[in-house]
């Protein structure tokens, strides 16, 4: 009963006003009442400060400079080789898979479209359909900020209006098309393994959410969807590295990374594990090909001798 009150409130909370008000408060500067708030949500989340940059809370002038915290360089390392992607994020693996067609699974029972997802345009979500999707949920204390999982060359952001629901387990589990239905900002990259889409997924209280390359993109982004194209071959292309920093929430939300048919597969990934900016993701397929080709061909060798 609980649980069905927690999800059935969130259609009649004004959630927009309420995240919005809450966008003010984390973004002011209060001094002493500042640190009080912060110190109480490491105390209530466990949050790991000694993996921060700066691990005083006095040094955060407001909320969202600490949730938005830098890390030591030391406290990840991203995986260098060439034919591994890494995890985008710190958080928790929701859902992966394949698209199949144009549907990407979200909880038993429920599916929702790519198109839809990616802001409505059938040509924009064409190359990712039957291919690969992750999605990750990321917890109030991990770290906020979204990184690269590959090399690649924006060439696109939408900004896709939308609801503002919870995107935990719970409302995951309950809430038809949740990824869907939510404001999100979709980003469009040409990357080693094609064309790769990464979309950061608004949610209750989250207050903002920004890119490397045009800072904050909501609030206030309206009530249309919005779509912005990048030269990909200009000197003023963005240009990112595989670990680089792609953009932050400002409180917790979930991102929804997808990519062609036949381009990675993922490694190990479960539903329920835990992830680490910079560990292993997925692999090339033409990795993961050379590989089992060399390792069919030694075993025939074995067998001749």
């Amino acid at each position: 009963m609980l649980d069905w009150l927690k999800v059935n409130l969130q259609y009649v909370t004004p959630k927009h006003l309420l995240s919005r008000a809450v966008g003010l408060l984390a973004a002011a500067e209060m001094g002493s009442v500042t640190t009080f708030f912060i110190k109480a949500f490491i105390k209530q989340y466990n949050v790991d400060m000694t993996e921060a940059l700066y691990e005083d809370p006095a040094h955060y002038r407001s909320f969202n400079a600490f949730f938005t915290r830098p890390l030591k360089p030391e406290a990840r390392t991203i995986n260098n080789d060439e034919n591994v992607l890494i995890h985008a994020v710190d958080g928790t693996v929701s859902q992966f898979g394949d698209i199949n067609s144009d549907s990407i699974f979200q909880a038993k029972g429920h599916d929702f479209s790519l198109t839809t997802l990616l802001g409505g345009k059938p040509e924009i979500a064409a190359p990712y359909k039957n291919g690969k999707f992750a999605t990750i949920y990321l917890a109030p204390r991990d770290y906020h900020r979204i990184h690269m999982p590959v090399e690649g060359t924006l060439t696109d952001m939408i900004y896709v209006p939308g609801e503002l629901f919870s995107v935990n387990p719970l409302t995951a589990q309950n809430i038809p098309g949740l990824f869907a239905r939510n404001e999100r900002v979709v980003t469009l990259f040409d990357t080693p393994v094609g064309k790769m889409a990464m979309v950061l997924v608004g949610a209750t209280i989250v207050a903002s959410i920004e890119t490397v390359w045009a800072g904050t993109v909501t609030p206030p982004a309206g009530k249309n969807v919005q779509h912005w194209s990048y030269e990909k071959d200009s000197e003023a292309a963005v240009k990112l590295a595989k670990g680089d920093e792609l953009g932050r929430f400002k409180l917790g939300s979930t991102i929804v990374v997808c990519f062609e048919k036949d381009m990675i597969n993922f490694d190990d990934l479960a539903p329920g594990m835990v992830t680490r900016l910079g560990e292993p993701m997925a692999s090339r397929v033409n990795e993961v090909e050379d590989a089992s080709s060399a390792e069919g061909s030694s075993l025939a060798e074995g067998s001749d001798s």
